[in-house]
């Protein structure tokens, strides 16, 4: 499979950042979280004859003819979502992660509407309820943060906050959480307190697929979803909800749309026109993979590859965010080692010895999100390379040499050669002939 003789012909200067790109990821390590590598079916899948077809609606009721085809693809990615997740009902047409969110507070809040939504800089995402964003700008957040001192979530905190502030939504998810999130417990306190239950698991959506991490789509109201971070799957995003609007008395007393026909309306016609096909069937593609066996043991490894990363970081006196991790994401805190605010340098440093990791704000930061303290750091693309447990020993020491000297291009130079040498191990698309 060679996927740019076209474009070598067409267009050589994208022709060489393609292989230029291809190189970089081959011979680096792709740590930020949200990231993956997808299969040769995805990226085909991605590329193919969908790339030309418009179809807005919903399959059986789209506004334009010769849509038989989407109808199959879109029916099969529904089904095998359904499928995963155990969900009554599944919207695959959000072009992002972002676009999904801003579909469930389209359907569930009107303006100015109160929720409660994960602090940005304790770990939440700008989708729940930072100021610079839609979700603060046209709605009032009520932001929980985590505990000062353990860095955990505290239950008994985020419930007496809703009890007191009596918001219409509350939103479970994370962007930069290390650990397990007790979705049941968030519905409790939905339930006291009559709110809708919106759970993000767009990092986690693999592991919850994989049985690596407890599911919320038993308990909350809307479920959103990526499919491109540990689902493996092609940049795009999902709604999962309930059929019934368990609030709609409450809220919705005025009108007769189910829970389901109010998210897919806010989609369409609401924020978006015709989905993108081609993404799609890519979709489809990656959640048939997901369905197989040897993915359970995907989302598991993740988790291992990502504790033993985390292992040999504090092994060498790097501090993490929570002292550990239980899901695939590393936050490490680099204010003990006197970095504070300092988090691009060590991105800088990282990215020229072949680690590609983000800068991220710590809870409390005392810098800005331009420049943070911490390092955020994932283990879903290595895993799906093959990596393990003593490849991430060598990652983390070198992680963590590079950490305590940003500027020493020797430790860099050093650090470089480690990895290179490992990545020869670990082709990303063995035989695809993509740089000829």
């Amino acid at each position: 499979m060679n996927l740019i003789n076209e474009i070598s012909d067409s267009d050589p200067e994208i022709a060489q950042a393609i292989r230029n790109e291809l190189s970089r990821q081959e011979q680096g390590v792709e740590l930020i979280p949200s990231e993956n590598n997808v299969s040769k079916a995805v990226l085909q899948a991605m590329g193919s004859i969908f790339t030309n077809k418009y179809s807005e609606g919903y399959p059986g009721k789209r506004y334009y003819g010769g849509q038989e085809f989407v109808d199959v693809i879109e029916g099969i990615a529904i089904a095998r979502a359904k499928n995963l997740f155990g969900a009554q009902h599944v919207n695959v047409q959000p072009y992002s992660g972002s676009p999904a969110n801003h579909a469930v507070f389209f359907a569930l809040l009107e303006h100015k509407d109160k929720f409660l939504g994960f602090s940005l800089t304790s770990g939440g995402h700008l989708t729940h309820g930072s100021p610079v964003n839609f979700s603060g700008r046209e709605y009032q957040c009520i932001p929980y943060e985590v505990d000062k001192e353990t860095e955990l979530l505290d239950m008994d905190e985020i419930r007496k906050l809703a009890v007191r502030e009596k918001p219409k939504m509350i939103v479970s998810g994370f962007t930069a959480y290390p650990r397990k999130i007790d979705f049941k417990e968030f519905q409790d306190i939905c339930d006291e307190v009559g709110a809708y239950h919106f759970s993000d698991i767009s990092h986690i959506s693999g592991l919850v697929a994989g049985k690596a991490h407890e599911s919320p789509v038993p308990y909350a109201d809307v479920v959103t979803t990526t499919t491109h971070k540990s689902l493996r799957g092609p940049r795009g995003a999902m709604i999962m909800c309930k059929e019934k609007d368990r609030l709609h008395d409450k809220y919705h007393s005025e009108s007769k749309k189910n829970l389901a026909q109010l998210i897919d309306s806010a989609i369409f016609p609401g924020l978006q026109g015709g989905p993108h096909d081609h993404t799609t069937a890519a979709m489809a593609v990656a959640l048939g993979e997901a369905l197989k066996p040897d993915f359970k043991e995907y989302a598991s490894q993740i988790v291992r590859n990502s504790r033993a990363m985390a292992d040999e970081l504090m092994k060498n006196g790097i501090k993490l965010v929570t002292n550990g991790t239980d899901n695939h994401l590393i936050l490490i805190d680099l204010r003990p080692i006197g970095l504070t605010g300092k988090g691009k340098l060590v991105q800088d440093a990282l990215d020229k010895a072949g680690i590609t990791a983000n800068k991220n704000t710590v809870p409390y930061e005392p810098s800005t999100p331009f420049n943070p303290s911490g390092i955020r750091l994932g283990t879903p693309a290595v895993t799906t390379r093959g990596m393990k447990e003593s490849e991430m020993k060598v990652i983390g020491e070198s992680i963590a040499k590079i950490a305590k000297a940003p500027e020493d291009e020797s430790v860099i130079s050093r650090a470089k050669s480690a990895i290179a040498e490992l990545t020869k191990k670990f082709p990303l698309y063995p035989g695809m002939g993509i740089l000829k």
